[in-house]
């Protein structure tokens, strides 16, 4: 990956070359955002300019790289060949995983690598915690970053690099980190071997282990140009299912309820909470409208009647309780709550706000 194949975001671009040009590249680097942002792939074509043999470089007189300085990584020397592939022997991958029908026990990211790469390529960098673990064959389960994992950096990178001048450890969706593990690589991750580079990916940096976040370099990966004006693909099915919610919510359709509390969690954990959080994403975009009279940019067809018709009914002394029900939701979702159970007991939660005197049979 080289940073001319990311659109957008070149002033990341900019400054994560700078870094390299003056050799101030810090060990241990966290990049962040949004699920549509280019924070891996930025990641990976970082690690292969770092390693590249034949840079372009920016004119000897030059002081600061400019906006119009074409600097990247070659492309075609051999290291570059393999971050191509992502089958460089000093790039490694730690990432999510979970016992499969394939790996029944003792799981490591290492026996899901063919599955990781193929799902970088197939995904364009840009799959998302819920699609790597489709690509994984994970049911109705969530991935972490385990203790066998833990272990298994601090092997890898005990040894001496393979042919470039860096070992680069890419752990992806760090929050997933499991926190009794995280002990086992403190130590590493502030005093790591010589030229050695972390690049710590997250989408939820709130939820990162503090003493792992105390030790890197945040660097702030926003959604580029490209990835706003390019909806993820499961938000036009999140807002039909969302719409339709609330409308039996609304009318207390218990039936309707009933079967929306059991259909909605055969799509695994990470699906359910992606839900709820485009929900949260809609109520507060709601709140816009009710306050300020805007509406979404870019809302047309049923999602601008949508905006039309349902913010009023979320008046302001509400919104603070709509909150609050969707994120203890997430909270007990990423604490194996029962799926059904927890999907219904909001659905009345919600009818009762919807309908202060309601009371379910």
């Amino acid at each position: 990956m080289k940073f001319s194949e990311i659109e957008g975001n070149k002033e990341i671009k900019r400054q994560l070359i700078q870094t390299v040009l003056d050799q101030r590249v810090s060990h241990a680097q966290l990049f962040y955002g949004p699920e549509e942002s280019d924070k891996l792939a930025l990641a990976i074509a970082y690690a292969q300019f770092i390693n590249c043999t034949g840079r372009k470089l920016p004119p000897p007189t030059a002081q600061r790289l400019s906006p119009d300085d074409e600097v990247d990584s070659c492309g075609i020397c051999p290291s570059c060949v393999k971050y191509q592939k992502l089958v460089h022997p000093d790039l490694h991958f730690i990432f999510p995983i979970s016992t499969t029908k394939k790996v029944t026990k003792n799981p490591q990211s290492k026996h899901f690598i063919t599955e990781w790469r193929n799902f970088l390529t197939e995904s364009n960098f840009h799959g998302g915690l819920q699609r790597w673990y489709e690509a994984m064959g994970i049911e109705n389960k969530q991935g972490i970053i385990n203790r066998d994992d833990c272990n298994e950096i601090i092997t890898t990178l005990s040894y001496k690099s393979y042919e470039s001048d860096y070992k680069v450890m890419i752990l992806y969706m760090v929050e997933k980190l499991f926190y009794a593990a995280a002990p086992r690589i403190l130590k590493i991750l502030e005093e790591p071997p010589d030229k050695t580079l972390f690049i710590l990916i997250s989408e939820e940096p709130d939820q990162i282990i503090r003493t792992i976040l105390s030790r890197t370099l945040m660097v702030r990966i926003p959604r580029s140009d490209v990835a706003r004006r390019a909806p993820a693909e499961d938000e036009s099915v999140h807002f039909l299912t969302m719409r339709d919610w609330l409308r039996h919510c609304y009318a207390a359709r218990i039936p309707a309820l009933l079967s929306f509390s059991t259909e909605i969690t055969r799509g695994g954990r990470e699906k359910q909470k992606s839900f709820l959080i485009y929900v949260l994403k809609i109520i507060g975009q709601c709140a816009t409208v009710n306050y300020r009279g805007l509406l979404p940019p870019g809302a047309e067809g049923e999602e601008l009647d949508f905006f039309q018709k349902f913010p009023p009914l979320i008046p302001s002394d509400k919104l603070i309780a709509f909150n609050s029900l969707f994120n203890d939701a997430i909270y007990h979702i990423e604490r194996n709550a029962h799926g059904p159970t927890l999907f219904l007991d909001l659905s009345l939660k919600l009818v009762q706000q919807f309908k202060p005197n309601f009371v379910p049979l």
